[in-house]
């Protein structure tokens, strides 16, 4: 069978991965906290045909070997943590990132490790607690939930994560209470488990440590918080049907050596009438 069908074939397995990320990421180009993702190719192993000759001084020159690659496969789909544009909303729960970390999430009461997203679209519970829209737990440095007092009516929230209480006569007391950071070495090697949330793994942070600190912090090297304002998605619609339109050429070209191969073949076979 000729070697050039099966690189036909992985040619197009891999153009259609492109399609299916390229698709996910204009789904979501205006998901809040969203990061985009790319993919990556590499050959498959070439089939060496001859080897390589050495040269010898004076006497002949050396031989390149021969070798015919069998193909494409992915080599990585790596999300892209690039910040995305800024939305206005004026709503006091609602926090940007500015710079590197994540937010904490505990999505129940008895979850060990806590999930990370970017997504700040935050509210105010029933019970005063600062919760997601899918009503897990905001953690605070430390890893607690947070809660507001009764007696806090109106707040604002700090570049450093503190939520200041804003009394009936305008002046301002600290709650002693701060929304927390993650900070992250590698953001790519997190695993994303849907919601806008990402899951700590081992290639993420050394041993797949968790520590939730402080908000605008040099030492820590997280980001400020911006109050009344959204992350929103980091797809560049430009970049992505571009991308779309080379996927499609590809998978076309490699479609139509599939077609040639078998043209070929119909020709062996006619060989013998």
């Amino acid at each position: 069978m000729l070697r050039s069908m099966y690189s036909g074939v992985s040619g197009m397995r891999g153009f259609q991965t492109k399609l299916d990320v390229i698709g996910n990421n204009i789904a979501n180009v205006n998901t809040v906290g969203f990061k985009a993702s790319t993919v990556m190719f590499k050959d498959i192993l070439s089939q060496t045909v001859s080897g390589v000759t050495a040269p010898v001084d004076g006497a002949s020159g050396g031989v390149n070997a021969k070798q015919i690659g069998l193909g494409v496969t992915v080599s990585s789909i790596n999300v892209m943590h690039t910040p995305g544009s800024d939305m206005t909303t004026n709503l006091p729960t609602h926090l940007r990132i500015d710079g590197d970390g994540f937010f904490a999430v505990r999505m129940s009461a008895e979850q060990e490790t806590p999930f990370l997203t970017r997504a700040g679209d935050f509210l105010l519970d029933g019970n005063r607690q600062l919760v997601t829209s899918d009503g897990g737990f905001v953690l605070s440095p430390g890893g607690e939930p947070i809660v507001l007092d009764e007696a806090i009516t109106a707040f604002t929230i700090g570049q450093n994560g503190s939520i200041v209480a804003v009394n009936a006569d305008g002046t301002t007391a600290d709650t002693g209470i701060a929304v927390g950071l993650v900070r992250v070495i590698n953001p790519a090697g997190l695993e994303k488990v849907g919601g806008n949330l990402y899951r700590m793994t081992s290639n993420a942070n050394p041993e797949g440590a968790l520590e939730v600190v402080a908000a605008n912090n040099a030492d820590a090297g997280t980001g400020a918080l911006i109050a009344g304002h959204l992350e929103m998605s980091n797809v560049d619609l430009t970049s992505e049907f571009t991308e779309m339109i080379v996927a499609q050429r590809g998978f076309q070209s490699n479609s139509r050596i599939i077609t040639t191969s078998d043209e070929i073949l119909q020709e062996v076979v006619n060989l013998k009438r």
